[in-house]
């Protein structure tokens, strides 16, 4: 087996303020690199591109925006797969399963192993986007199997995400992301003693997200009579309707935070964050709220409830009037000793971890023979029985 691994990354949905799903995908790229190995990164972009960056080489596809999104999606996977065969990997790693799943096709006939990586349970998002499970699970459940069978393995970071597969064939790693603990720590800030219970929101506005149920929570608490704050940080396209929700509570929108220190800061401030989305399959902003020792209020299932252990956070159902219920339990603790506990938790999840685990996958899915090599031969065994044909004068 070569020892020096050429690991190709692709990705839709990535884009220049996306969110938890770039983190892990860079994270992951740049501890490739460091650990000796060649990476190449193929996403969406404005236009055409290949620039040479210190974490590898990064090819952006032109490809449209998705209707009334920031996102962009390759349209035409054909042009991701040509960047592929100029860069030769010796393993690909999938974080899409739209159009992007032909490049499983593509690396098994090329003799490639192949990684999806499975950042999102597509039952419960699209259950939270279209408001009914009705005929979801069906077409999830079909495209689920057809994935299991293209890739060699399938990646999930929490127990729940590994549900989805439970009633196919997929060959699952577990795999949890990590946090950057130099950043998120509990000294970049502290909430201030004004007698306010001060809570946050950090992440896009949108749907799939759950920031409504943030919200709502957050308003009921005001109604008890706590005394409290909202701040919430993220833009998005449901912010009108938040701040419809929010009515006269205190809840402050802040905008967008373009800086990872930032985001930092707003966690460190506030007493717990709220990450209450019942269909994330991880939580990359629950650690973060944790690395800063802030507790977190959680949805009691979902990825982000794994996480979220009874020594740094709570959870309850996914509804404004239970979480409310979570919400002033969590005011209800010693400050101390929980704001330790949550960076405690944190430390947990170093992405050192997270790439060490990833390059054992890549390196089990590695071949014997570098891929030019066995593409060649491919190619000669094509070949060779024309070629005596023609000395047999057929």
């Amino acid at each position: 087996m070569t020892d020096r691994l050429r690991i190709a990354q692709l990705a839709n949905f990535v884009g220049p303020v996306s969110g938890g799903m770039r983190q892990a995908i860079e994270r992951l790229g740049e501890g490739y690199v460091a650990a000796g190995h060649e990476r190449i990164l193929v996403m969406p972009g404005e236009r055409d591109e290949t620039v040479e960056t210190e974490a590898g080489i990064v090819v952006t596809v032109a490809s449209p925006h998705l209707p009334n999104s920031a996102y962009r999606m390759i349209a035409q996977p054909w042009r991701a797969l040509v960047a592929l065969d100029r860069f030769q990997p010796t393993t690909v790693e999938v974080s899409d399963k739209w159009t992007l799943s032909p490049v499983a096709g593509w690396a098994r006939r090329r003799g490639i192993g192949s990684i999806l990586f499975s950042h999102e349970r597509l039952d419960d998002m699209l259950g939270l986007w279209l408001r009914r499970a009705f005929g979801v699970e069906t077409a999830v459940g079909a495209l689920n199997r057809r994935l299991a069978q293209a890739f060699d393995r399938v990646v999930v970071t929490s127990g729940y995400a590994a549900d989805e597969f439970l009633d196919t064939t997929a060959s699952l790693a577990r795999v949890p992301l990590g946090v950057d603990l130099a950043t998120f720590r509990p000294d970049v800030g502290t909430p201030a003693e004004d007698g306010l219970l001060k809570l946050c929101y950090v992440g896009r506005l949108s749907r799939e997200k759950s920031p409504h149920l943030a919200v709502a929570a957050a308003v009921e608490v005001h109604r008890r009579g706590v005394p409290m704050r909202m701040d919430v940080y993220g833009d998005g396209p449901h912010r009108d309707e938040l701040v419809e929700i929010a009515g006269d509570a205190p809840v402050v929108f802040h905008g967008y935070l373009s800086g990872r220190n930032e985001v930092a800061r707003a966690y460190a401030a506030a007493d717990a964050s709220l990450s209450v989305c019942p269909a994330e399959t991880f939580g990359l902003a629950v650690l973060e709220a944790l690395a800063t020792g802030t507790p977190v209020v959680t949805a009691d299932r979902g990825g982000a409830r794994e996480l979220v252990d009874e020594t740094c956070g709570e959870w309850d159902r996914p509804d404004a009037m239970h979480l409310a219920d979570a919400i002033e339990r969590m005011a209800a603790r010693p400050r101390v000793q929980t704001r330790a506990a949550a960076r405690a938790r944190a430390e947990q999840f170093a992405w050192s971890r997270s790439v060490e685990l990833m390059l054992d996958l890549h390196r089990e899915l590695a071949r014997d023979e570098p891929y030019q090599s066995k593409w060649r031969d491919r190619v000669r065994g094509m070949l060779r029985p024309r070629a005596q044909d023609e000395e047999k004068g057929l």
